[in-house]
């Protein structure tokens, strides 16, 4: 009961202390605020992008696998490429169709990619993805059509300049306008609006490189200069019941095949799965989010600083009191305890107020990025653990100093 009655009161008593130098208190708590907010903004943008990526890659479905010429984990330089990328075949449309006429595939076609910048009206885009592809596109990328139509078998085998434009991409050059018919540039190329089509909502396109149309595969290959290592790729899906595996060892022996490979030979290609590009996906991401709550925390930190600057500065603006306290009958766990308290609360407090400002800081930048950032609950409560803490390890050497201090010489102290 004693126990108790003293903590009470050496909560209040910090409590009041902490009322009554209220511009120092909330300079404390600024700066925990700070440091708080920064992580908690950090962690929701990383974790939304790695929910985006995960959900992305299930729009193809777990099953889908890709071919290219090197699958390579850092960009490669189109014109300074290692002497064994250079010997490898670039991808023809002949081995996509190969592909697609074994008994264990569904669909496989050559696709490709440009970044270049699409124009109508005097309206002029960002660079952003066009897709060279045929009428499966969603099969794979999933969203949907929402209005006019896919290419024909004419348009596809000829490469004409016709475009289905994501839907947002057609809102920003025509406004609300019929876009359906009309003509844009892209890449300078005229092309005719067939359709629009919307990419689905959990679709991951960081910014500078959102889809915005969509082009026959031929119309791509005769009229841009692709990437063939790094932007082009034949995405491959298997039949219904049949295993991924053997719908992998079927396309690599039909490849093999068609390229005259021997048994001893290396493939000259290269084949990976969803797992595996989901893999390198969040071993880079893992990486980012390391090094942002890494720089975050340093925030962090400065806020624990300034809690020991001005606890210190505290005691000693404060020694006559404490020489008082201890000559009451106050002792040095009382002071001790007092002192952390004031300091567990500044950071709790300034902790409480940051994760407020961190998630909406992160709902923002998640909004302005397009993507769904999820409240990272688990590390809520981690962060206002450690801004407590932070008040503990950064108050317990002013709290000690007073805690130490001998009660005649503070009670002289001026």
């Amino acid at each position: 009961m004693f126990a108790t009655s003293a903590l009470s009161e050496n909560v209040r008593i910090a409590l009041d202390a902490l009322r009554t130098n209220k511009l120092r208190s909330s300079l404390t708590i600024l700066g925990v605020v700070i440091g708080v907010a920064t992580v908690m903004a950090m962690a929701a943008i990383v974790q939304g992008i790695q929910a985006q990526i995960n959900t992305t890659f299930e729009v193809a479905g777990p099953t889908t696998f890709y071919v290219l010429k090197k699958f390579s984990q850092v960009p490669l330089n189109p014109d300074n490429l290692p002497k064994d990328v250079r010997i490898r075949p670039d991808l023809r449309e002949r081995e996509a169709e190969t592909i697609r006429r074994l008994p264990e595939i569904a669909y496989a076609s050559l696709w490709g990619q440009a970044l270049v910048r699409i124009e109508a009206g005097g309206v002029r885009s960002q660079p952003m993805a066009v897709f060279g592809a045929d009428d499966g596109f969603t099969e794979i990328q999933g969203g949907e059509l929402t209005s006019g139509r896919w290419f024909t078998k004419s348009e596809m085998s000829t490469g004409a300049a016709v475009v289905v434009l994501e839907e947002r991409t057609a809102l920003r050059l025509f406004g609300r306008e019929q876009s359906a018919g009309q003509w844009v540039r892209i890449g300078g190329r005229p092309a005719q609006v067939i359709g629009l089509w919307q990419e689905p909502a959990n679709i991951f396109a960081p910014p500078g490189a959102a889809v915005g149309a969509v082009i026959p595969f031929k119309m791509l290959d005769h009229q841009f200069t692709i990437d063939r290592t790094g932007a082009l790729w034949i995405p491959i899906k298997p039949r219904d019941g049949v295993r991924v595996s053997d719908a992998q060892g079927a396309a690599i022996m039909a490849l093999r095949e068609m390229r005259r490979l021997r048994p001893s030979d290396g493939n000259t290609f290269d084949v990976i799965t969803q797992d595996q590009v989901l893999d390198t996906f969040n071993g880079l991401t893992s990486v980012f989010f390391l090094v942002m709550i890494v720089l975050s925390a340093v925030a962090l930190l400065v806020g624990g600083i300034g809690v020991m600057a001005i606890m210190t500065v505290s005691v000693t603006s404060r020694t006559r009191e404490i020489g008082v306290r201890k000559a009451l009958g106050a002792t040095r766990r009382d002071i001790l305890l007092q002192f952390l308290i004031e300091a567990s609360t500044l950071t709790g407090i300034g902790g409480v107020i940051g994760i407020v400002f961190g998630l909406a800081l992160g709902r923002i930048a998640s909004f302005a990025l397009a993507v769904d950032a999820p409240v990272p609950v688990g590390l809520t409560l981690l962060a206002v653990a450690v801004s407590v803490g932070i008040g503990i390890v950064f108050g317990m050497l002013p709290a000690r100093r007073a805690a130490r201090l001998d009660p005649i010489e503070a009670l002289r102290y001026e």
